[in-house]
């Protein structure tokens, strides 16, 4: 079992940055995929990126890459997702998620657990 924990969230300006944090609970945390998706309101959830079980590959979708970084310290138990150049077309309810494998990639049904969602909100 894992439980995941998003923070970082809030309102930023347009062009600036934010870090959002993922901290997961678990002996296990290590050999999990990991990524980060999104839901802005009245559409449906979208993949952003995935990291595997080392860190070593990365994954992002063409909307944001560039433009954010998806890392993890294992020792922490934590990803990040480092936001720069944010859009209000980014503004969102972002959402870590785990998956039982060591690479995962963009299919919300590879993962297996979610975090609880951080607000992300980029103003014009």
């Amino acid at each position: 079992q894992v439980q995941l924990v998003e923070s970082g969230g809030g309102l930023v300006q347009a062009g600036g940055s934010l870090r959002l944090s993922c901290a997961a609970s678990g002996r296990t945390f290590s050999s999990y995929g990991m990524g980060w998706f999104r839901q802005a309101p009245g559409k449906e959830r979208e993949f952003v990126a995935a990291i595997n079980w080392s860190g070593g590959l990365t994954y992002y979708a063409d909307s944001v890459k560039g433009r954010f970084t998806i890392s993890r310290d294992n020792a922490k138990n934590t990803v990040y997702l480092q936001m720069n150049s944010l859009k209000p077309e980014d503004t969102a309810v972002y959402y870590c998620a785990a998956a039982p494998t060591s690479y995962s990639g963009s299919s919300a049904d590879e993962y297996k657990y979610w975090g609880q969602g951080t607000q992300v909100t980029v103003s014009s």
